[in-house]
């Protein structure tokens, strides 16, 4: 992890970039992947929901722990968003809430799974973290090209305690104006367009922090980066509870997961992979 204690800069009024930009210079950052959810106990001081209101919707939360607001957009990654909620709403009377520009069903950048936004824009008071996640090509352009999006994100982040990305959702940061000049990551293949058009320094780690705003590598990036904002929010032992909780002990059968280290045909092919499953 890095750190980095640059002031905050003041919003500039850029314009986003079209998609035939975006495109030459980085890739969809979709994985057409799914997060795992166990049945941990409930944490201490929280309130089981009854059947039907699991069924109903998502029930009222009335603790004191952090309120967290996760934004999804059409075209979102699956696996920036529910990874990190799935780590977060272990917390002891965290308040994890999906929301969107509307409530209801918000399709993924695969197209194959649509995920329910309970809280519209405007029914949003209060965050103390507020995430976004990445998306494929034409998702993250569209976000970017959102009025509405951008200024709800410049509207609550003087308020949070953490602002924080996925994957490409640093790009929807750097839009909003958040990351100019500040050291922040993405997924690899966003990393010349985010330095090239926000002057965001880029730096090729898992997770990197500049005061109070995160960024997170490509899409499972986004799990190690709410295994750090759990201990920030309720110690290092909650937070080591979780990862355990949920078992999270990566071994995967394959050492292929850094581009620093991988072919130019697996890089490619990882592109074609991306793009072939996003439509982009």
């Amino acid at each position: 992890m890095t750190r980095d204690t640059h002031p905050h800069p003041h919003h500039p009024d850029r314009r986003p970039t079209h998609r035939r930009t975006f495109l030459a210079t980085t890739a969809a950052s979709t994985v057409l992947a799914g997060a795992a959810t166990l049945g941990a106990a409930p944490a201490p001081g929280r309130r089981q929901p009854a059947p039907q209101e699991a069924a109903a919707g998502r029930p009222a939360r009335e603790g004191t722990g952090p309120r967290v607001g996760i934004l999804l957009y059409p075209g979102f990654t699956l696996l920036d968003a529910t990874g990190p909620a799935e780590v977060l709403g272990r917390l002891p009377d965290a308040d994890v809430a999906l929301v969107g520009e509307r409530p209801g069903p918000v399709r993924t950048d695969t197209g194959d799974i649509a995920v329910t936004a309970d809280l519209a824009l405007d029914e949003v008071d209060r965050l103390d973290v507020l995430l976004v996640p990445g998306g494929g090509i034409d998702g993250v352009v569209a976000a970017i090209d959102n009025p509405a999006l951008l200024d709800w994100i410049r509207r609550h982040h003087p308020g949070t305690r953490w602002t924080t990305s996925v994957c490409t959702g640093s790009v929807i940061l750097a839009a909003a104006g958040l990351l100019t000049g500040r050291r922040a990551t993405t997924h690899w293949a966003s990393a010349e367009y985010i330095e090239s058009t926000y002057g965001v320094a880029y730096v090729a780690e898992r997770f990197v922090r500049s005061g109070k705003l995160l960024t997170s590598a490509g899409v499972s990036a986004g799990i190690d980066m709410a295994l750090l904002l759990a201990a920030e929010l309720a110690g290092e032992e909650v937070a080591r509870a979780v990862q355990l909780a949920l078992e999270y002990d990566p071994a995967p059968p394959f050492d292929s997961g850094n581009a620093a280290e991988a072919s130019q045909e697996l890089r490619d092919l990882a592109l074609r992979l991306l793009a072939d499953s996003t439509g982009g």
